[in-house]
């Protein structure tokens, strides 16, 4: 009858309002790190669980359409795999709210001394090239991208001043890897970190399982499959204009401003920006360097960390990208550990080692 059938809709409605509440209710142990000179690091701990690592056929094929942007037989949407697969993180973690800042990077440099990889000889990070006009010639798109000498984290070569609080970018994997490290020795000096632990970037299992919030679903994002629902979420290609520009990103993108050209503060959309885990800015900002090697096949349960030519993996898309290029599960290899792009940033976690001692 229709009545019965319109009752039990409202009833599975119930249900899944509950079961949103209840995702959004939980209650994560979090702990703030002190890096010096008022500059502080958050951390939420995540328990073992279970997700869906990759992407159904329906979602490739929308990441490939008008909507998601990304041209139709391009190969990208195949590095996710054939289709959602079971994966299981075996134990509780730490990991930021956000990523990493451009004051929380300025410690790690100023304590450290660490030079980055696009600051020593032959560095080269891809930044925007002003000279960029966004033309097509001949149906192809000028990426506006380039290896720029001289650019780095502090001046990764974006059309406005720079914020402290935004996520830092021209860093490497090496560089994250030695972020790591620095916070790894300066918190078991002074007896706050926990035994059996070290800070290091996190798996590519780890960083997916967070970027969905807890969902055991295969959505698009992690808010749901719907494109419109990411208003006041998430900082990647809209209507905004560069400064002094009045064209926009030629290929798919919102029909909202993030109120951001280039890249958001870190947390800027607030709780809205959250995700079911109390994370933000998983879906866009800036791409996140995750300890694995790239499979070209999909992702992997375990860390994969390849002996020759290793190629580190970023995921979750950028501030200037496409919408399909920023869903859960889009993954990329980078052209190597030294490599690094003023879209490239990562989030530090806090968990048992996952790589051979040196």
């Amino acid at each position: 009858m229709p009545g019965q059938d319109a009752n039990a809709t409202w009833i599975a409605v119930i249900f899944a309002l509950f079961s949103v509440i209840e995702l959004r209710a939980q209650s994560l142990e979090t702990k703030s790190l002190d890096l010096g000179g008022d500059v502080t690091i958050e951390l939420l701990k995540l328990p073992p669980g279970e997700f869906l690592m990759g992407s159904t056929a329906e979602e490739k094929a929308w990441a490939t359409g008008i909507e998601g942007g990304a041209a139709p037989g391009t190969t990208r949407e195949s590095f996710e795999g054939e289709a959602p697969r079971p994966m299981r993180v075996k134990e509780a973690f730490w990991i930021g709210r956000t990523e990493v800042t451009m004051g929380q990077f300025r410690r790690f440099v100023e304590e450290s001394g660490y030079v980055t990889d696009a600051e020593k000889p032959g560095g080269a990070p891809h930044v925007f090239d002003p000279g960029w006009t966004g033309y097509r010639f001949s149906g192809t798109v000028v990426q506006p991208w380039k290896a720029t000498e001289g650019k780095s984290w502090r001046d990764p070569g974006f059309p406005h001043p720079l914020r402290e609080d935004f996520p830092v970018v021209c860093v490497s994997w090496n560089d994250a890897r030695a972020f790591g490290e620095w916070l790894t020795k300066r918190e078991r000096e002074a007896g706050r970190l926990p035994e059996g632990l070290v800070y290091r970037l996190p798996t590519e299992a780890e960083w997916e399982y967070a970027c969905r919030g807890g969902s055991k679903e295969s959505h698009s994002f992690w808010w749901g499959n719907e494109l419109e629902e990411g208003e006041g979420r998430v900082n990647f290609s809209g209507i905004d204009f560069l400064p002094g520009r009045n064209r926009t990103w030629p290929l798919a993108k919102v029909s909202w401003s993030d109120g951001f050209a280039f890249v958001s503060p870190a947390d800027h959309y607030g709780e809205r920006g959250r995700n079911g885990f109390g994370l933000a800015d998983t879906c866009g900002g800036v791409w996140e360097i995750v300890l694995d090697h790239f499979d070209p096949t999909g992702g992997h349960e375990e860390v994969l960390l390849a002996i020759e030519n290793p190629r580190p993996v970023c995921r979750g898309g950028n501030y200037f990208d496409v919408p399909g290029n920023a869903r859960c599960a889009v993954r990329l290899g980078l052209r190597g550990p030294a490599y690094s792009d003023s879209r490239d940033g990562f989030r530090i976690a806090l968990g048992t080692p996952r790589e051979p001692e040196s």
